[in-house]
């Protein structure tokens, strides 16, 4: 289960993982994600990937049906379900019950430029962290950020994944950001550190994650 938050080692996911996961797996990010979405780009339809246990897996979905939930999650052994589409907190509940105790949920939502945080409430009790994405055409890659100045406002203590568009041109707002105690779980990157969708660009990623762990340790 989650952690408590520990900003002096912040925690990095690598995810639309779809060609060359082995690779991003030597760098040891915290977690890396693997899209069950035909609507994607990055969907998986590949066997199981072999990477180290202490890598956790993301399964992302949208809007699945509950036995094709568990069955990826079985095959793929998840440990973390995020659910990128309009699941209910009655679909989490049920969903939670078919699943191992150790498997974490995260639930998205989009934003832009605004956000009702009352709409979080709901769920803080049956998921184990919030994931922040930008809204866009797409269900997330969609290589933009949103206003990162909407979660000054963030009423809760339930960790959150930061999510949209982050690049390496990004991490003096990211060090910010970290360091604003607030409670952030991870930094999700995707698209920025591609060379196609699904195939990572092992360099760029590399120093991404060096400067962003000298820049958690780094505080104002």
């Amino acid at each position: 289960m989650l952690q408590s938050t520990n900003n002096t080692n912040i925690a990095v996911k690598v995810c639309g993982m779809k060609y060359n996961a082995t690779k991003v797996a030597a760098l040891k990010p915290n977690y890396l994600g693997f899209i069950f979405y035909d609507g994607s780009p990055r969907n998986y339809t590949g066997p199981p990937s072999t990477i180290p246990s202490e890598i956790k897996k993301v399964g992302v979905f949208v809007n699945a049906s509950f036995s094709f939930v568990k069955q990826i999650s079985e095959t793929h052994k998840l440990d973390v379900i995020q659910l990128h589409g309009e699941e209910t907190v009655e679909y989490i509940t049920d969903l939670t019950t078919s699943l191992p105790s150790h498997t974490d949920i995260w639930k998205v939502f989009s934003i832009k430029d605004s956000f009702n945080f009352e709409l979080l409430k709901p769920f803080e009790p049956h998921v184990d962290a919030f994931l922040f994405d930008t809204k866009g055409e797409a269900r997330g890659g969609n290589g933009v950020q949103f206003n990162w100045d909407v979660l000054e406002a963030y009423p809760s203590t339930k960790p959150f994944v930061l999510s949209g568009g982050i690049g390496i041109a990004d991490l003096s707002e990211v060090k910010k950001l970290i360091n604003s105690g607030l409670p952030v779980l991870a930094i999700d990157i995707n698209s920025k550190f591609e060379i196609q969708p699904g195939r990572k660009d092992i360099n760029l990623l590399k120093r991404f994650m060096q400067q962003l762990h000298i820049a958690a340790r780094t505080k104002h």
